[in-house]
Order: C-alpha cells, then sequence, then structure tokens
C-alpha cells in the first residue's frame, strides 16, 4: 500500500510537472514565436491567452506588440553649407513580423544595433543635402531678431525655406523605413532631438554672440551718455534763466529800494538840511576813521567842519 501510494504521488507529480511544460500564457501586449531546438516552428501567435506546446522541446520566445523606443547618439555631420552640426535623433518602432524579426535580429539589442546603422545613415544623407536654414527652420515665417541674431536673420532672408525642418524629418523617415521591414520592424516615426554646433564652431558663435552684446551695450551706454549730456545741458540752461529772472527782480527790489532811500534822504535834507549833512558827515568819520587810519589835511579843509566847531566849544 505504501509503494501504491508513492507511485501515484511520483505520477501525480510528474503530470504536473509535464502540464505546467505544456501550458503557457500571452499577455495582450505580447507576441510568440514557438521554437524546436532552436528553429521557429509554425505561424506567431499574437492572440492572448493560454496556449500549449510540446514540452521539454518546444521554447517560447515572448516579444512585445507595444511601440519600443530608439534614441541615437549625437553625430557630427556637415550641412550642404559646409556647417558642422551635432544632430540627434530619436525613433518610435514596433515588431510587425515577429517570426521575421525572430530570424533576422533575434531580440531587440539585435534590432536595436540595426537601426542604429539604418537611421543614422538616413539621417546623414539628409543632413549632408541641405543647408543649415532647412535643417532648423520649417518655413519661411519673418524672424524677429535681436542683434546676436542678426546673421541668422540675414541668411534666412537670402535663403528661402524649400523643404524645411518637417520635411527633411519625414523624408529620412520613408528612407528609413524602406529598409527596416527585412527585420520584421515597422518604423513609425522619427524625430530630430536636438542641433547643435560643434564644440569649435559653438565657441566662434559663443564670440560673436559676446561681442555683439557688448556693442549693443556700447551703444546703450552711448545714447545714455548723450542723454546725460541732454539733461544737463536743459539743466544748466534752466538754471541760467532762473539765475538771470532772480538777478533782474533782485535788480529792480535794489532800484526800487534805493529810489525810496534818495526820495527819504532827500527829504530828510529838505526838512532839516544842517542837521542832515551833520549826520552824513559823522557817518563818513566813521566810515573812513579807524585806529590805524592816518590823514593829513589842512585846518581849513571842509572835512573837519564839525571837528572844529566842537573843539572851539
Amino acid at each position: 500500500m505504501r509503494q501504491k501510494s508513492w507511485l501515484t504521488l511520483g505520477v501525480a507529480v510528474l503530470i504536473l510537472i509535464i502540464l505546467s511544460s505544456s501550458l503557457y500564457t500571452i499577455d495582450m501586449t505580447e507576441q510568440v514565436v514557438i521554437t524546436q531546438f532552436g528553429n521557429p516552428i509554425g505561424d506567431p501567435i499574437t492572440s492572448p491567452g493560454l496556449h500549449m506546446k510540446i514540452p521539454f522541446i518546444q521554447k517560447v520566445n515572448t516579444f512585445e506588440k507595444r511601440l519600443l523606443e530608439w534614441d541615437g547618439d549625437p553625430n557630427q555631420i556637415p550641412t550642404k553649407d559646409k556647417k558642422y552640426l551635432w544632430v540627434n535623433t530619436y525613433a518610435r518602432w514596433r515588431i510587425a513580423d515577429p517570426l521575421q524579426f525572430f530570424q533576422s535580429v533575434r531580440d531587440e539589442m539585435g534590432a536595436q544595433s540595426r537601426l542604429d546603422d539604418i537611421i543614422d545613415a538616413a539621417t546623414r544623407d539628409y543632413i549632408t543635402s541641405h543647408v543649415l536654414i532647412e535643417v532648423v527652420r520649417n518655413s519661411n515665417r519673418e524672424m524677429a531678431v535681436a542683434g546676436t541674431e542678426m546673421e541668422l536673420a540675414e541668411e534666412v532672408l537670402m535663403h528661402q525655406i524649400a523643404w524645411g525642418r518637417e520635411e527633411i524629418t519625414r523624408q529620412i523617415l520613408e528612407r528609413a523605413s524602406q529598409a527596416v521591414p527585412q527585420y520584421g520592424i515597422e518604423l513609425v516615426d522619427v524625430r530630430i532631438k536636438h542641433i547643435n554646433y560643434v564644440e569649435e564652431v559653438r565657441l566662434k558663435v559663443y564670440e560673436r554672440m559676446i561681442s555683439e552684446r557688448k556693442r549693443i551695450a556700447e551703444k546703450y551706454r552711448s545714447e545714455g551718455q548723450g542723454k546725460k549730456a541732454e539733461i544737463e545741458g536743459q539743466m544748466e540752461k534752466e538754471l541760467q534763466r532762473i539765475t538771470s529772472e532772480a538777478y533782474r527782480t533782485a535788480q529792480e527790489i535794489i532800484g526800487q529800494a534805493d529810489a525810496e532811500a534818495t526820495k527819504i534822504y532827500a527829504a530828510a535834507y529838505n526838512r532839516d538840511p544842517e542837521f542832515y549833512s551833520y549826520v552824513k558827515t559823522l557817518e563818513t568819520y566813521e566810515e573812513t576813521l579807524g585806529g590805524e587810519s592816518w590823514l593829513l589835511l589842512t585846518t581849513d579843509s571842509d572835512y573837519l567842519k564839525y571837528l572844529k566847531s566842537s573843539w572851539l566849544k
């Protein structure tokens, strides 16, 4: 009985192992190629659900149904007008025929390697066939530019866009799409992610930009100095006008005061000429005679008239 039980258990375990090796599931995002001793057997299986295979002999090779990403490395490419650029592209692709894909490139790593060659070659062909303006612009829309972009703006005016960046990327996609079906691949889209000058050219561009900014700054400073001189000139003119008007007003007031003083002096003189003469003479003494002043006058001088009268008294 014990031996029979062990035998039954062994048979059950064996059946489970065989069933687990025979059954497999496919997700909605997957597609499968069955291989037997390394060779594909039958058509690819794309329907999701539970499926069967011969255990231990056949192998399940699973591939993505969804879009896959390809991101290329930047490449140094000269344009038609001999301007060297770093061009970085990316693409989206999918496995259209899993059987052909498996037979040609085996896996996604092999597919990425093939796409590197195909897309990079198509990109290089079209970039070298067009001038820089065609690569970076899409239309002949007028550019609003500052000083540093003036050179580019002049080049835009001289060259009418016939292709443009969108058309170039579309042609790259068409060219590359013709080469990938042999690998069971469908190329969905190709785009230029980044374009830049190479290091040597970029440094020259930066130097030109710095020089242009300095020129603009110097222009602004010159305009500022001119405006400053204009304001200072206007201020000086206004100051002279105010000073002149103030001087004229002061002279008018002084003239009026002198006239009033003369009028008062005349009235005082007419009232008592002798007293007025006496007061004025004393003021003259105070202004002319000091502690260190010396006067040599004759005794009959009118200047000493009142002094002589006080001495006589």
